[in-house]
Order: structure tokens, then C-alpha cells, then sequence
């Protein structure tokens, strides 16, 4: 099977739970163990085979472009969908559909930590599903988790299991929708209600970085970022 070549990345989002640092940096561009997250997760997508990325921009996003530029320095030719008004994850990708321009891609949100291994996800959604998932066992610190699974398949919403934010899709799951502000977990929903959303779960390292505390306990002296 041809290897998976286009990715986007979800960078777009004020991050205002992550307020004041985010009043001047965008959240992609926090750093991690010296270097900005969005460079991590640049580098692990060209460590898997891509070589092009979509990245969505709206809030401080030239920040994000004048340190990614084009991504030759990963490898990478990447391009830009840039939101005059945030469009949230779903309109996001539906905006920049133009420049993926491929009947499946992956989507990496901008603000997760983890030590997934990119090259183990599918170039494209199994048969007769529109989405694949990578999930994790719900953390102690999350609230609550998002799906149940039985082997391979999400069968319904629960709390057992967290999406880590990382996909596979379909372009045929955008089929009739608008670039207009609504959520990916819209589609997730309505996809796991039909039984067509099929997943993987890793059970490594992972960080959804939404608060200030969650950022400062990951980048703390005593933690070791794993």
C-alpha cells in the first residue's frame, strides 16, 4: 500500500484556558524540551513518510508560520489555511480541503504531547468506515472520556477511552459540509452512532495540553516528559 503522504495540523485555536501565556504565544508554539510543540510534531509526520502538511492559523498564526516556514527544514512542503475567523476544528479542515486535495489524510491537533509512533496509523479509513481514531484509556486527570470500542471498533460514546486528537479521515466523511465554525467531534458522534469509526488505542505517552496546569506539570524540572 502506498504510504501516507499529506497531514494537517490543527493550530488555530485561541487556547484560552492557557491564558496568559497564550495572550502572545500561540499554543503550538509553547515550547516543549527547548523547541516549540508544532516543531515535535512536524518531525514525527516526516519521520512516517510525509512530506506535505496543511496547517490551519488564526490566532498570533505568524508566529507559527515565520518559525515553520515552508518545512524544508523537516522535509516537509507546508502550506497554510488561514482563518479570518476561527472556524473550530471541523470548518478548519473543511476550509483547507483545497490544499489536502487527496481522497483520505491524517489530522494531528497542534496541542498534544505524546510518543505515538505515526508510522503504525493507516493511510485511509477501513472499509466501510470515514474515520479512524487513535485513542487512549482515559487519563485520571480527564473528567471524563469520549468512547467504549470493542476490539478495532468505537461502538458507542462513553468514558473508557479519550480521542488523543489524532485521525484518520476520509475525504468522503466532509461530503456536503460547510466551512462555516462547528466541531470534528460532530462527525466523530455521528460516525460511532452508525458504527463507522474504527480505532487503535496507544497506551504510551500522552499530553493533551489545555490547561496551565496540565502545561506547567509536563514541563515541570521534576517531570521527565514521558
Amino acid at each position: 500500500m502506498k504510504a501516507q503522504t499529506k497531514a494537517m495540523i490543527l493550530a488555530a485555536g485561541r487556547g484560552t484556558r492557557l491564558a496568559p501565556l497564550t495572550d502572545k504565544t500561540p499554543k503550538p508554539m509553547l515550547p516543549i524540551k527547548g523547541k516549540p510543540l508544532i516543531h515535535w510534531q512536524l518531525a514525527a509526520l516526516a519521520g512516517a513518510g510525509i512530506t506535505e502538511v496543511v496547517i490551519n492559523t488564526h490566532h498570533l498564526g505568524g508566529q507559527i508560520e515565520s518559525s515553520v516556514g515552508d518545512g524544508r527544514q523537516w522535509g516537509l512542503k507546508v502550506q497554510y489555511s488561514r482563518e479570518s475567523t476561527l472556524l473550530e476544528t471541523g470548518g478548519g479542515v473543511v476550509k483547507a480541503l483545497p490544499l489536502l486535495d487527496t481522497d483520505a489524510f491524517w489530522v494531528v491537533n497542534g496541542d498534544i504531547w505524546t510518543d505515538f509512533d505515526f508510522s503504525n496509523l493507516p493511510n485511509t479509513p477501513r472499509e466501510g468506515t470515514l474515520a479512524h481514531l487513535v485513542l487512549t484509556p482515559t487519563p485520571n486527570w480527564r473528567e471524563r472520556g469520549d468512547f467504549e470500542r470493542e476490539g478495532s471498533w468505537i461502538t458507542s460514546r462513553g468514558t473508557s477511552y479519550c480521542y488523543t486528537g489524532i485521525a484518520v479521515w476520509s475525504l468522503a466523511a466532509f461530503e456536503g459540509r460547510q466551512s462555516v465554525a462547528f466541531s470534528l467531534r460532530d462527525i466523530f458522534f455521528q460516525l460511532a452512532d452508525e458504527r463507522k469509526l474504527s480505532c487503535q488505542v496507544h497506551s504510551g505517552v500522552w499530553h493533551d495540553i489545555g490547561t496551565l496546569d496540565q502545561y506547567e506539570a509536563l514541563t515541570s524540572s521534576t517531570n521527565p516528559l514521558t
